[in-house]
């Protein structure tokens, strides 16, 4: 046994590989470190991204995210340096470093500690390059916390009597994910119809959880019925005024959705003894239109029978539709964790 292991990587992304490395360290010490870091960072999973993997897999480890590393094509002294001046300053004394790469004998003679090696002749994969080139087909190596990093969020809106909810369940059998339902409806029918201005922001959190809850399950796509935004918009119709904690989950739609698809109002309504009657639902449909346009969301407005509606999804999100947004794209940034 040690008393402080150390262990050095990108972890781009943390695989099953990695996760073997660090079992192996928590296993032979009482105490790890692990000192994340690229330089350049990897804009799709930064450094402090993939921090968060490990401290999430690994809460009783030391994560430290090393923004100032330096290049990863510096010579190997360069980076031997670097690692013993932060264990420096961080006064920290690991006494055992593990690695699975042949640079381990050496950086760990740098830092005048004890060296284990890895075998990783029985792993297929153990490289993170390799899992970054088809990380869906490689999910499997991933752990599914790490892979709903990867996974998009893809939410359909609209006005009620739109088959959103068709849609989004015939698109999760189409892609083989899952798909997360609308929670107002269940929470309208479990108070009678009667809600004030908390049971909305109850919808919303709710809704939100189960986003979450879902997103470890999901195969490239979590397909969501409803957001927030709507939620709010049927607070301000029915009461007049919404929440600011509401507003505030409204406003992060903007960018928790890789894609957005609105159902359009041409097909029959349907009266179910809770929706409100066709001319709300023109304008709902309106109101849905005018928050994406104001907020500058891209989207995809869908027509046309079931059908219809999922080959148009389909061929957008497979990248072979000719129209992908209605306003003018701009930069999404990173995806939610």
């Amino acid at each position: 046994m040690h008393e402080h292991a150390l262990v050095v990587g990108k972890f781009a992304p943390l695989h099953h590989g990695h996760q073997r490395l660090l079992d192996a360290a928590r296993a032979i010490a009482s105490e790890v470190t692990v000192i994340v870091w690229s330089n350049p960072d990897f804009p799709e999973m930064a450094n402090d991204v993939r921090a968060g993997w490990v401290e999430t897999l690994y809460p009783d480890m030391r994560v430290i995210v090393a923004d100032d590393g330096p290049p990863n094509d510096e010579p190997d002294h360069v980076h031997r340096d670097y690692v013993r001046r932060l264990l420096i300053d961080r006064q920290l004394a690991p006494d055992v470093v593990l690695t699975a790469e042949a640079y381990g004998p050496g950086f760990a003679d740098h830092l005048g500690v004890a060296h284990i090696a890895l075998d990783r002749s029985n792993m297929p994969t153990w490289s993170g390059t390799s899992v970054r080139s088809a990380v869906h087909e490689q999910r499997h190596l991933l752990d599914p916390r790490v892979y709903a990093h990867f996974v998009e969020r893809v939410v359909f809106l609209g006005a009620e009597s739109t088959g959103k909810s068709t849609l989004t369940r015939r698109m999760a059998e189409v892609f083989d994910t899952v798909a997360v339902d609308e929670y107002g409806r269940e929470h309208y029918e479990a108070k009678g119809g009667d809600l004030d201005l908390d049971d909305y922001l109850t919808i919303a959190e709710v809704h939100r959880q189960r986003e979450n809850e879902a997103i470890v399950r999901a195969n490239r796509y979590l397909l969501v019925d409803t957001n927030a935004a709507t939620t709010m918009f049927f607070s301000h119709y029915y009461n007049r005024d919404s929440l600011p904690a509401l507003r505030q989950l409204a406003d992060e739609c903007s960018t928790r959705y890789r894609h957005v698809f609105v159902c359009a109002d041409d097909i029959p309504f349907e009266q179910d003894g809770w929706r409100d009657n066709e001319t709300w639902r023109a304008r709902m449909h309106g109101m849905v239109l005018h928050d994406l346009a104001v907020r500058r969301i891209p989207y995809t407005l869908v027509t046309g029978s079931i059908d219809e509606r999922v080959a148009q999804v389909t061929a957008a999100l497979n990248g072979t539709s000719n129209s992908m947004s209605r306003v003018p794209s701009r930069s999404l940034g990173p995806r939610p964790s």
